[in-house]
């Protein structure tokens, strides 16, 4: 490695700066404007919980999906963060954001093999700096750490046809840690293509012994909901089929949602590379599609680009059929797609690099107008101070909680929250959490005549928020409100029946 960088000092140092930027934009400010909402709170709990009472978890956050669940690799994976953080939050993700940037690292070798440095360079600088890319690394959820999986795959895909059979097993343990534990309905699309690869590799099959490896593998990642499932009596297989089956999640006639899914699509993809997309953007992205279509041979022919092609395609056309969930279907399922179509757009940059000088003209463009539409965007936000009139972030969460524990001045109390997802699932963190370590107490359960209410602003459901102050008003009688941005706080005294 010392004679690489030696040889390429130049591009190093630009990769080194890049990496560091990229690091930088995800883990500046965090302390302050770290989204903790519903699932961060969910999640927290269950930590809390795992550390400072030994309750083991056999299954992970929810799928979204009525009563499927994930694997709980995740919460095994963040909770030594939120342990040596003393609880903080902001420890597990910013140990998240890191792992972003290993994934980019990676990206950046894997762009080597596949065509050379430059490339590398360019896949590296659209992904750290790519506004939804900063976006899903600055996120503490359960398909942040995707971003790396989906690299490492790739990665131990191209292994296998470079001769490397002993990465069978491997494959098969991340696909299975991506489909039960972090991903969400994209990684499901991993083994049509994992399929279709394992037929196109037929030179390069496992030997006997690696094959059993490789379902041990893919059974050890899938024990953990196994073994839920049949101490509640099938409750997940139920779930699922119901889900499969009796929804009928996947259709044959699916005509009526391809032009939608097709939509979908465009924005999920072009919008990791552009934040806009106007008239000058299109035209730019229809010349890397027309660069992309001239050089799909040659693209095909290079078994390396192949396995990307294989990958982005599967979901492509799998999600097609895919009419569950009520036909809801949300960005972050592709989480695990994104850098496979960074790095495929990198190498078709590549190619239009090397072509002549106008080539290389266009190149410098396209970073003029990535640069532009990114960067400014994506500065605004990690800078956030959440002081705005609508702002709800980690920091005024904070700053409501020490309001009321520093208005209590150590008397006892009992707290009500609103949140617009009804369940305050954060606020019963920060309260467990802060109680226990900042303030040696935690609120009341039983009823007490002093009263805290915190509410968060709830413009598209008024009559919800209304229906909760009419409730409180009929409780106890306002005395002081402040507000810290979009949360509100105010301290009631009970009134006596």
């Amino acid at each position: 490695m010392k004679n690489e960088i030696r040889s390429h000092k130049i591009l190093y140092v630009c990769l080194f700066a890049v990496l560091l930027g990229g690091m930088f934009v995800r883990v500046w400010n965090i302390q302050n404007s770290l989204g903790f909402y519903f699932d961060q709170g969910r999640d927290a709990l269950v930590i809390w919980d795992f550390w400072h009472k030994g309750k083991l978890f056999l299954v992970g956050p929810t799928t979204g999906i009525a009563g499927i669940f994930r694997g709980p690799f995740y919460y095994y994976l963040i909770a030594p963060f939120y342990l040596l953080g003393g609880g903080d939050p902001v420890w597990p993700s910013v140990f998240l954001s890191l792992t972003t940037i290993a994934a980019i690292a990676l990206m950046f070798y894997l762009a080597q093999k596949m065509q050379n440095r430059v490339t590398g360079l360019f896949a590296a600088a659209i992904a750290c700096f790519s506004f939804y890319i900063v976006l899903a690394g600055r996120w503490l959820s359960n398909p942040t750490p995707m971003l790396l999986f989906s690299m490492v795959l790739v990665w131990l895909m191209v292994l296998v046809t470079e001769g490397k059979k002993w990465a069978w097993p491997l494959i098969s343990f991340v696909a299975g840690l991506s489909l039960f534990h972090f991903g969400s309905s994209g990684e499901f699309f991993y083994f049509p293509a994992l399929a279709v690869f394992f037929l196109w590799q037929r030179k390069n099959w496992p030997t006997r012994n690696q094959f059993v490896l490789s379902i041990l593998a893919f059974f050890v990642t899938a024990s953990p909901l196994l073994l839920f499932d049949v101490r509640h009596g099938g409750i997940l297989r139920s779930n699922i089929s119901q889900f499969l089956v009796g929804e009928q999640s996947f259709k044959v006639s699916f005509w009526e949602v391809v032009r939608t899914r097709l939509n979908f699509y465009y924005d999920v993809f072009t919008s990791k590379i552009f934040h806009w997309r106007q008239r000058v953007e299109v035209m730019v992205l229809v010349v890397m599609a027309a660069v992309f279509v001239l050089n799909l041979k040659s693209l095909w022919n290079n078994a390396k680009t192949r396995i990307l092609i294989i990958l982005i395609l599967s979901p492509m056309v799998g999600l097609l059929f895919f009419q569950g969930n009520f036909g809801n279907i949300y960005d972050y399922y592709l989480t695990g797609y994104y850098l496979i179509f960074i790095l495929l757009f990198a190498l078709v940059l590549g190619r239009i690099w090397q072509l002549n000088i106008f080539g290389k003209a266009f190149v410098f463009f396209f970073f003029y107008l990535f640069w532009q539409l990114n960067w400014g965007i994506t500065l605004s936000r990690v800078s956030d101070m959440m002081d705005g009139p609508y702002s709800i972030g980690f920091r005024n969460e904070k700053l409501a909680l020490d309001w009321v524990y520093e208005d209590a001045g150590g008397r006892e109390f009992n707290v009500d929250v609103y949140v617009p997802p009804v369940i305050p699932y954060a606020y019963d963190y920060l309260f467990k959490w802060l109680g226990t370590t900042k303030y040696g107490y935690l609120p009341k359960e039983e009823q007490i005549g002093l009263l805290y209410t915190i509410y968060e602003q709830d413009e598209s459901h008024p009559d919800r928020i209304g229906a909760w102050f009419l409730r409180q008003d009929g409780i106890g009688r306002v005395e002081e409100e402040v507000r810290f941005g979009g949360i509100g706080v105010q301290r009631r005294s009970r009134i006596s029946n």
